[in-house]
């Protein structure tokens, strides 16, 4: 269910509204109401009650001027010592018109609780006096009704007691100096019930310097006044006085202020209850009443502060501790329709500011807030941080007036505003804009940043707070947390460090940054780090070659298996003309100037279309950040320890995003194929492409993945399938053997032919066929007609040279049998001419045997020998050094066990046996590592002896 928006349900004041209120009139100005020059606000004793909010500490001081005036004890003086705007001329204000009497106390919204709490039925009309420290001026006398007064004495008495109370003043006051405490005793007692309000004192006596008379009177004579009064206030039961007093030296002033302060201070201090009035919780309804005339539908206000306090309850880990606390929905409602951290940052950090008064400063802030927000028909269901219009003129104009020089360009850059970075962003991409989701986190680090300083330990706003304030009941947190991702990276002036957030005067290196970027150019710099990058990111694996962004000329054409990546600028696009295409098709038609002919061992990667742009972009702030820290390093720029690590955490991150956009972006494998059909010739050259995975955690496997997937690429190859490729395109009726080389070269070269690895597969191919008689025979070559070391149907080790050749297998099983019956003809010739050595040779294609004498030198492919004794087995043995071992070894293999291997038919055995004596023994750790070592190359024997 959509919750109702706050404008329907909390009605704001009509001056809110209209845009028509004045700044003057929320300072309260007492002297202006004692005029009876003020506002109606406040000067309407019955309005000012309406609109004003009795907090706790306000209902305890009526209390006691109630008491004091009824003569029911209560303090005789009450200072009011609060910070800047702390509202104590506000509260002063309230013991004016509830004294005064003007209207029946009934009508005072409040007062009558105060009464019945003190037992007490009618409050006795007061005589008032208010005495004004930025009024009145020490060495100015005023004309009372034709009489000159010149002290605060003065002062105080005509107004208590006309003519008559002045009189009693009138020495002192001519000369100067303070008329005592028995006369001021005599003029409170015969002037009773009364009220003395003093504001603003410590501004008024800071202006007598020491040692000169004013007509004023002296620095100490109105010390002198204020402990006499104080004094003799003591001893009049129905009089009371309220003063107020800055709380810190800073609000004092000058020197002479600081000192009035701590005089005044101390002599307050002996008789004086001081009183702080405004509590931060207690400011919600304060100004809610100042700001707000009613709430409509307090059902309505409860359900919408419900589901916020829910809303939190369900996001626990995101949010600060205290939303989870069940006093923070009754913080809701007291707030209401403002949200408490619109408070919080307003109390407890705008607050720090030297010019902003607490509570005028935000009735002052929060009535231009609301005013345009009702303008603009704001229909959201609090007013939240995020929510403060800062594009509005006036409302930035007012929240920067507290704030340093600078702002402005901040918030019109960074901020708020159809200028704004966060504006675009929100623009271009609907998932942010729907919600408003970079305006709103951004206004809410302004509110909560812009106050602090750069000396402050700690800075800026956590995240679970940017996310209270900006984030409203059904949205999703993770949105709201990619969008402030996306302000770390774009906006100038934002800062962030340990999971807080600010923003600041100074641009951050993020400015510095961007401009730095216009520096690098495609192919000078972006295109050679791209290839760097991704050549320390490949392992060669399958390929015996991986060509980044190399030309035509500089790609080999040989047999083996090469990968080529072309680059940015020659981008793959499923969709119309691609340039990557046509340059894949330039290198696999040519090498350089001359005509390439191993076409099938290329296969290409080639990046995707609509991401190059975001990889050099990405690429350029790489560079960037890399020459700022470079640059940090060599001292040629300045930077604080937090922009330094900012700096070193901006290029790791860079870093990782450009891995990242590279796998990304070069996700096209691309892999030239033609189709053919025996006696239909050959189609036009198509392109094949296939996406790889960028989430694959190994990029070179990813690539054999999609490879051996889709068939690109040939890791194993049944000897049935090289069967058929022979009689599709090399076996001919009148042809029955092939060269086994030209078939593989075959292979690398034509396009419809399948893409082996390598000859090793292809010789593997032809040895796991080689027993079986439904595929091929072998011969190592063709001499007059007859094939040379024929074989067929038995395992057979090939050699891979110009002399193999592979025989259709009807044709090798007609050549074996007649090879079978050269044989058998033999033997029986051999018989009859009592056993001479003899040879027998099968012509190729089934012809009569031809017998040739074994002396010159003819091969045996078959027939037995008699006569002579044949050697058919070789037994070698060698002690090879410890430490040459290994080259030893080699040299064994190459010179020794080659000759075997290479031979036709012959089995070889090597066995290793090694002997290791120590005489103190061999420890633990080496006969673990040895005895691991032996399992894994799987030793048939390996033990460790005791020693005799």
């Amino acid at each position: 269910m959509a919750l109702r928006p706050w404008r329907e349900i909390a009605a704001p004041h009509e001056d809110v509204l209209r845009g028509t209120f004045q700044q003057a009139e929320f300072a309260a100005d007492l002297s202006r109401v004692h005029a009876g020059s003020a506002s109606a606000e406040y000067q309407n004793p019955a309005l000012f009650f309406q609109r004003t909010f009795i907090t706790e500490g306000m209902r305890l001081l009526l209390d006691s001027v109630v008491r004091r005036l009824s003569g029911k004890g209560g303090d005789p003086v009450i200072q009011l010592q609060t910070a800047f705007g702390g509202g104590k001329t506000h509260t002063m204000l309230a013991v004016y018109h509830m004294a005064k009497c003007e209207v029946p106390a009934s009508d005072l919204a409040g007062i009558p609780a105060i009464l019945d709490a003190a037992g007490i039925t009618e409050l006795p009309r007061a005589r008032i006096a208010v005495l004004d420290g930025i009024k009145s001026s020490p060495n100015q006398p005023v004309q009372r009704e034709g009489q000159t007064i010149r002290t605060l004495w003065g002062d105080l008495a005509w107004q208590l007691g006309k003519a008559e109370g002045y009189a009693l003043v009138a020495d002192a006051d001519a000369s100067g100096t303070s008329p005592g405490k028995a006369v001021l005793e005599t003029l409170l007692a015969r002037c009773a019930p009364c009220v003395i309000l003093i504001d603003e004192l410590v501004a008024y006596v800071r202006q007598f310097e020491e040692g000169k008379t004013l007509t004023g009177g002296t620095f100490d004579s109105n010390l002198s006044f204020v402990q006499a009064l104080t004094e003799a206030l003591k001893a009049v039961p129905t009089a009371v006085l309220l003063a107020s007093l800055p709380e810190s030296d800073k609000e004092a002033g000058s020197q002479r202020g600081v000192k009035a302060l701590a005089s005044l201070s101390h002599y307050f201090g002996r008789v004086q209850a001081l009183w702080k009035p405004v509590a931060t919780e207690e400011a919600f309804e304060i100004v809610r009443r100042r700001l707000f005339a009613s709430i409509n539908d307090k059902g309505a206000m409860e359900s919408v502060c419900r589901a916020f306090a829910d809303f939190y309850t369900a996001h626990r880990d995101d949010l600060p501790a205290e939303t989870q606390e069940s006093r923070y929905f009754e913080r809701l409602v007291h707030a209401y329709p403002i949200h408490p951290e619109v408070f919080d940052r307003l109390y407890e950090d705008w607050s720090t500011l030297d010019n902003f008064q607490r509570t005028r400063g935000v009735l002052k802030m929060m009535a231009k807030v609301i005013h345009r927000l009702w303008k603009d028909g704001n229909n959201d269901p609090l007013i939240m941080p995020g929510n403060l219009p800062l594009y509005d003129a006036d409302v930035r104009n007012e929240v920067i007036y507290y704030l340093p020089q600078g702002w402005d360009p901040v918030i019109e850059r960074d901020v708020d505003g159809e200028r704004a970075e966060t504006t675009e962003i929100e623009n271009k991409d609907t998932r942010f804009g729907s919600v408003q989701a970079c305006r709103r986190a951004a206004r809410t680090i302004f509110l909560g940043s812009a106050p602090s300083t750069t000396n402050q330990l700690v800075r800026g706003i956590e995240l679970e707070r940017v996310i209270l304030g900006s984030i409203q009941p059904g949205q999703q947190i993770g949105l709201f947390k990619d969008a402030l991702k996306r302000l770390t990276d774009r906006l100038h002036y934002l800062n962030h460090a340990n999971n807080r957030f600010w923003l600041d005067t100074r641009p951050n290196l993020r400015r510095e940054m961007e401009e730095r970027k216009r520096r690098f150019q495609d192919r000078e710099d972006v295109f050679p780090t791209v290839r760097e990058r991704m050549q320390r990111g490949f392992a060669s694996g399958v390929f015996g070659g991986i060509h980044v962004f190399t030309d035509s000329g500089d790609v080999p054409d040989d047999w083996a298996l090469r990968l080529v990546v072309l680059p940015p600028d020659a981008a793959f696009s499923k969709s119309g003309q691609s340039l990557g295409l046509d340059r894949a098709t330039e290198i696999l038609k040519k090498r350089g100037d001359q005509p390439r002919f191993k076409q099938n061992r290329l296969i290409f990667l080639a990046a995707d279309y609509d991401s190059v742009s975001r990889l050099k972009d990405h690429v350029r702030s790489l560079l960037a950040w890399r020459s700022i820290v470079a640059d940090y390093k060599d001292n040629r720029i300045v930077l604080d320890n937090l922009m330094a690590k900012q700096a070193n955490a901006s290029l790791e991150q860079a870093e990782e995003t450009v891995r990242r956009m590279i796998r990304e972006t070069y996700k096209w494998l691309l892999a030239p194929m033609q189709e053919a059909r025996p006696g239909k010739g050959l189609s036009e050259l198509r392109w094949e492409h296939f996406p790889l995975n960028p989430g694959a955690p190994n990029w070179s496997q990813e690539i054999e993945r999609v490879l051996k997937e889709n068939e690109l690429l040939i890791i194993e190859w049944a000897p049935i399938h090289l069967a058929k490729v022979l009689k599709d395109w090399f076996w001919k009726d009148d042809i029955k053997e092939t060269s086994a080389l030209n078939v593989w070269q075959q292979s690398c070269q034509q396009l419809y032919l399948p893409r082996l690895k390598d000859d090793t597969v292809f010789q593997m191919t032809m040895a796991a066929g080689a027993e079986s008689r439904d595929f091929f025979g072998f011969a190592q070559g063709k001499e007059d007609g007859r094939y040379v070391g024929f074989s067929y149907g038995k395992r057979y080790s090939p050699i891979l040279d110009a002399s193999l050749l592979l025989i259709e297998p009807v044709a090798a099983a007609a050549y074996m049998e007649a090879l079978r019956a050269a044989e058998e003809a033999s033997r029986g010739k051999a018989a009859e001419t009592g056993g001479g050595t003899a040879t027998a040779t099968v012509p190729a294609g089934g012809g009569t045997p031809l017998a040739e004498d074994s002396a010159k030198g003819g091969y045996a492919t078959g027939g037995a020998t008699a006569g002579q004794a044949i050697k058919k087995r070789f037994y070698g043995s060698i002690e090879l050094d410890p430490f040459l071992a290994k080259k030893q070894f080699a040299d064994l293999v190459d010179e020794v066990v080659q000759q075997f291997t290479m031979y036709p038919g012959v089995k070889v055995k090597i066995a290793i046996e090694i002997q290791a004596e120590s005489a103190t023994g061999f420890d633990d750790g080496l006969q673990r590592a040895v005895k691991e070592n032996c399992n894994v190359l799987k030793f048939k024997n390996a033990e460790f002896e005791a020693g005799e």
